[in-house]
């Protein structure tokens, strides 16, 4: 079997277990680039070339990355050779780190930075909803419910449904412009050129241009504003399970990070010798 024949095996099987987009295009590069790295059959792909490989090119990089890497030679060896060349390899610690967080006058001065219309108004939506970049990008017009103030995401990560609510200040923005989209026989609520879905990184581009020229200096990308989104409501004392429903997480543990960011939240922690001295 050589090494598109491969591929295609590994595209199958990808698009049977229903596996997003997403994973499929990453999965199917990294294979890729391990087979021209080492430049054999795939089926002669052993334990210590896969090691090679960590070593030469990924070793300066995250443990996120280097796992990413192991699940995907993982997933397509035991789903085509059925012999797994990562069983033994050790898979590293993912580092701890709290996420960046934009202050809410950051957000207003990055939406403030967006002169065109229907930028500010997605973008507003993104962190108004804490919606992840591909979820934007897939909104359709018939997913909005302005009667009802509320959205709704389909087949999000993990092929999960949820609602979100309208922000007030957007709604009749929103729906001026989902009927100017309807005239057009639009189907995403926000479409690129041509009438066709927007990509995710021209959505990456446009919140990170904007954040450069609001003069923010901290990393601004889309899931920044996913992060914000959070904080800001668990500063602003809404229940935790809330956030994780807004959120999509299937795990608390996954919103409960956000416990550890948020500055509101740190200072209500008295210190033991204030309570000792009863202040």
């Amino acid at each position: 079997m050589n090494k598109q024949e491969f591929l295609k095996k590994l595209e199958i099987e990808l698009k049977i277990a229903k596996n997003s987009a997403h994973t499929l295009k990453n999965y199917i590069r990294l294979n890729s680039q391990l087979l021209d790295y080492i430049n054999k059959e795939p089926e002669q792909i052993t334990e210590d070339d896969v090691k090679l490989y960590i070593a030469d090119n990924l070793s300066e990089r995250s443990a996120i990355s280097i796992i990413m890497f192991l699940s995907a030679v993982k997933y397509a060896y035991t789903s085509i050779t059925k012999v797994d060349p990562t069983a033994h390899i050790r898979r590293p610690k993912r580092e701890k780190r709290l996420p960046v967080v934009l202050t809410k006058a950051e957000i207003f001065a990055l939406l403030e930075a967006l002169n065109n219309k229907k930028s500010r108004m997605m973008i507003s939506l993104v962190y108004a909803t804490g919606m992840r970049v591909s979820e934007i990008t897939n909104l359709k017009i018939n997913e909005l419910d302005f009667d009802d103030k509320i959205g709704h995401v389909r087949q999000g990560k993990g092929k999960k449904d949820r609602i979100f609510n309208i922000p007030l200040f957007l709604i009749s923005k929103l729906k001026r412009y989902s009927e100017i989209q309807k005239e057009f026989g639009e189907t995403y609520m926000f479409s690129g050129r041509n009438g066709k879905q927007m990509s995710d990184r021209n959505v990456q581009k446009v919140v990170k241009n904007a954040g450069v020229k609001a003069g923010i200096k901290k990393e601004v990308h889309t899931h920044t504003l996913r992060h914000s989104f959070a904080t800001h409501l668990l500063e602003n004392e809404v229940d935790i399970r809330k956030i994780q429903e807004l959120l999509g997480h299937a795990d608390l543990s996954t919103t409960q990070i956000y416990t550890h960011v948020s500055p509101e939240e740190l200072k209500k922690i008295k210190s033991p010798l204030d309570v000792a001295m009863g202040r």
